[in-house]
């Protein structure tokens, strides 16, 4: 398009950048409608010279749209106009700034107040979407300084992924309170008790004589859609069947509750035994552990936690020590660790795409899909691994406190289960790779 603009106005000195976004420009503003832009390019390429201009303009638009196929990997028709290329071109340009405006957004949010990410299923839309987004993303990851800003470009990508299909996200972040441990299918019986429970009230109260205005609309509503009137003379008798027609309800629903909940408790069990034999013989020998008791101070807590984990320890150096060293002198070390983008595939092939993220909500779907960040991870892994350090945000993670007795106030009465950076356990992963070969 560069080429046959010049050769018809030669004067006019413009990149191809810039004559792309004026084309851009153009067709997103609606200027000229079909007819138009038809009547323009016929006016501007010449009928005596159509076949000629379009035999030199075939190479180029058929080089175009295999470009654009690679980059989306999906079945693209070659016409003799560019119509279809141009709109390829804008939806990628779109795809282009959703992730730029996503890059910069997630640089500029703390990890706290990243939205949550949900998880996508497999189909070929979104495969398509993830695919188009590589090469894009070749730029920022050259660009990046250090793990934490690789971090933050591939939450940006995959932020921009979700907003490109339109999965639903989470506005207020992903430092969610606690959630309620009762199903939704009790709590849902349960407000039907109680409004049944209500009502019974209700009735009996305009059964005793209360014809308050609002007792009196109660009623009425009670009674809808069954032709019973309030004045007729055995209201008296239609107030107790419907009474006792709502207590059958509410024991139906109890009887519900609790053969549910036998269900449920059988099938987490079997379950259970399925994957975790010995969880599930210690559940049945004690009694579960509710929350519901009073909490410990958190002060106490995080000055526990803190005296184990982050406070130095000074270990006794016995004199077995210098024998054991003496031992070792004459092992030949192992081979520095080499980090290759093909061993961070194979590592990231070997993760669960939608296990638990750890602060940084990000899941391991990602770093599969994203593959041109696999080099960067490699060589970035490298660097950590030669210099013996990581970043503090790598090995900081989101603690549960499980309590191990009932009504537990005693910080040291509780369990730590921690959910660190999916990177961590790839550099573990990636560390242990030349143990086997040494042992």
């Amino acid at each position: 398009m560069h080429r046959l603009f010049a050769e018809l106005e030669p004067s006019v000195t413009v990149t191809e950048q810039n004559l792309a976004d004026r084309v851009r420009y153009i067709l997103r503003s609606n200027t000229f409608d079909v007819t138009e832009l038809e009547r323009l390019r016929r006016e501007a390429v010449p009928s005596s010279g159509e076949n000629a201009a379009a035999e030199d303009a075939a190479p180029q638009l058929a080089e175009q749209t295999a470009n654009v196929d690679a980059a989306v990997n999906t079945p693209v028709v070659v016409d003799s106009n560019d119509d279809g290329t141009v709109a390829q071109e804008l939806e990628l340009e779109q795809m282009r700034s959703t992730l730029e405006e996503a890059i910069v957004e997630t640089r500029s949010t703390t990890l706290e107040n990243r939205p949550r990410l949900p998880r996508l299923a497999l189909s070929k839309r979104n495969r398509a979407v993830v695919r188009a987004l590589n090469p894009m993303l070749v730029t920022y990851l050259e660009a990046s300084r250090d793990l934490c800003d690789t971090d933050s470009i591939l939450f940006g990508a995959a932020l921009a992924v979700c907003r490109i299909i339109g999965a639903k996200l989470s506005t207020a972040g992903r430092a969610t309170g606690q959630s309620s441990a009762i199903p939704a299918w009790r709590i849902r019986i349960e407000e039907r008790i109680a409004k049944a429970r209500a009502l019974i009230g209700r009735l009996i109260c305009f059964r005793s004589g209360n014809t308050r205005p609002r007792i009196v609309r109660t009623v009425r509503m009670a009674f809808a859609g069954t032709n019973v009137n309030l004045s007729q003379p055995d209201i008296m008798q239609k107030l107790t069947e419907r009474i006792d027609d709502l207590k059958q309800r509410i024991a139906a629903w109890g009887k519900r509750i609790r053969r549910y909940t036998e269900r449920s408790t059988r099938f987490n069990q079997n379950r259970l035994f399925q994957s975790d034999q010995k969880r599930l013989y210690k559940s049945l020998e004690r009694p579960i552990v509710s929350g519901t008791g009073p909490a410990p101070n958190q002060a106490d807590m995080v000055a526990f936690w803190r005296s184990l984990w982050s406070e130095p320890v000074n270990h006794n150096e016995g004199p077995w020590t210098e024998v054991v060293a003496s031992q070792c002198a004459s092992i030949t070390p192992m081979d520095p660790v080499i980090i290759t983008p093909d061993d961070v595939a194979e590592a990231v092939r070997r993760a669960p795409n939608w296990k638990s993220p750890g602060l940084d909500g990000l899941h391991h779907y990602w770093l599969k899909g994203f593959m041109v960040c696999h080099s960067v991870l490699a060589r970035q892994f490298q660097e950590a691994l030669n210099q013996k350090s990581l970043p503090s945000l790598f090995t900081t993670g989101i603690t549960h406190l499980v309590p191990k007795d009932q009504g537990a106030i005693d910080p040291s009465k509780y369990r730590p289960i921690t959910y660190v950076k999916q990177y961590y356990f790839q550099i573990k992963s990636l560390d242990r790779k030349p143990v086997p070969k040494e042992i």
